[in-house]
């Protein structure tokens, strides 16, 4: 199942042998990684002085989360947030309905992929 060490369960968490529910915590394990991966780059890029053009957004990033509070963008980041997640869960919904053939996590964006299947 998980080459080439074998199946790696400390927490037991797939005991219950629900193949469903594998394929969801495998999906959402991935998608969470994938949040926390833009999450860093995020925090080390303002940190390093990339900042977004305009005088709201000249602030560090412990003052970061208060100024757009106070800027009032932070219910249209909800929104879209919101949306993304949405589509999440339609793709979750796929998944679980059968209707797609995907791995987890593969979201059929192959535009900078390489032609060559092999290089895949």
């Amino acid at each position: 199942l998980q080459a080439p060490v074998g199946f790696w369960d400390p927490l037991g968490l797939a005991q219950d042998g629900d193949a469903d529910a594998f394929k969801r915590r495998r999906a959402v394990e991935l998608k969470h990684g994938r949040i926390c991966m833009l999450a860093t780059t995020g925090w080390i890029a303002t940190d390093m002085g990339l900042r977004v053009p305009g005088e709201p957004f000249q602030v560090s990033t412990i003052e970061a989360h208060d100024a757009m509070v106070k800027f009032g963008s932070m219910p249209q980041i909800l929104c879209w947030l919101g949306i993304l997640e949405v589509l999440g869960f339609l793709a979750i919904v796929n998944m679980y309905e059968g209707n797609t053939g995907r791995e987890a996590g593969d979201f059929g964006l192959r535009a900078l992929y390489p032609s060559d299947p092999k290089g895949q």
